[in-house]
């Protein structure tokens, strides 16, 4: 599995009896809240929480909920937002306008007369991340012109804090946050958790339930246990160990291994321009992005290698990631 993810159901046998929409919540439901709020850095006091089927799910119930046809949303991030953002913002109506670090944000905020959300992404889709100060200027910026913010913190909610010495989401002054429980030392279920200002997350949680976007609550259990489990020297841990696989691809690549200081990635153009030189081809015959499509299925097919490309279809960038 080079996917980095964990797609697990991290139920105990004796958990089997209670594992239905009655009882699993009545039981797990406030042990969730509390592990939710401590992963995030909340507090019962001035937030709540809320389990989606996925992260995608918490993005657009978020999108349906705060953003109206003919309004703005702003990406900002180290290089671009995740599709899931691209997609909720036209999903409803929204003209979104994506940004490249701050000083681009700064002058996108200006610019547009109808920002009606921010959506920040810690850890880029290229895992490139911003820096504390750049995090907390963007919080600043958007709530003195009255725009809340939601931070797609998929494996930003805890390679931020572990590696970086970054604060936990909340903490950041954000209003809302969803983050995924299949990365980063969280298990799975492949689930989306959010976290944010109560009245916010009851509008976006019942907006969810309306579209089939919530989480089966005989899950919580598995939820509970995913974020308790998920520590940061478990995710030290687990970056060592992608380091350990690029020292191993950095003898076969060379400079074509990009690396960031939490992953190593094939970039597309590079693995079809690998395909033409073998092939002895002076026109690409595909784009890129179909040539690391293609090597991710000869990757499974000949070696039982699972990537990136086969958890989410498609994925967040065109690279492969290990």
């Amino acid at each position: 599995n080079f996917s980095r993810l964990e797609h697990g159901l991290p139920l105990l046998a004796d958990e089997l009896p209670i594992a239905n929409d009655f009882v699993a919540p009545a039981l797990y439901f406030h042990p969730f809240k509390q592990a939710a709020l401590e992963h995030l850095g909340g507090s019962p006091e001035q937030h709540d929480v809320a389990l989606f089927n996925r992260l995608t799910g918490a993005t657009y119930a978020t999108h349906l909920t705060l953003v109206e046809p003919g309004d703005v949303v702003l990406g900002v991030s180290a290089s671009y937002s995740h599709p899931s953002v691209v997609r909720a913002a036209a999903q409803a109506g929204a003209t979104l306008i994506d940004t490249k670090g701050l000083e681009d944000f700064k002058v996108a905020l200006e610019r547009e007369h109808r920002v009606a959300l921010v959506v920040m992404t810690r850890l880029a889709v290229t895992y490139e991340v911003m820096p504390e100060h750049d995090l907390r200027q963007v919080v600043q910026l958007a709530h003195a012109k009255g725009v809340p913010v939601y931070v797609d913190d998929a494996g930003g909610a805890r390679v931020g804090p572990a590696m970086f010495d970054q604060p936990r989401t909340l903490e950041l002054g954000v209003d809302v946050v969803a983050t995924g429980l299949d990365k980063y030392g969280t298990v799975g279920p492949r689930l989306g958790v959010m976290a944010g200002e109560k009245s916010l997350v009851s509008r976006i949680r019942a907006r969810a339930f309306e579209m089939g976007m919530e989480a089966r609550p005989f899950l919580y259990p598995a939820a509970a246990r995913s974020l308790a489990g998920s520590t940061p020297e478990r995710v030290r841990e687990l970056v060592e160990t992608t380091r350990t696989v690029s020292v191993a691809l950095q003898e076969v690549f060379g400079e074509r291994l990009h690396e960031t200081p939490v992953i190593a990635q094939l970039l597309a153009d590079d693995i079809l321009e690998m395909a033409m030189q073998r092939a002895g081809l002076s026109a690409p015959p595909i784009v890129p992005y179909e040539a690391s499509a293609a090597l991710a299925m000869l990757l499974l097919r000949d070696y039982g290698i699972i990537t990136v490309h086969f958890v989410g279809l498609p994925p967040g960038t065109s690279a492969l990631m290990f």
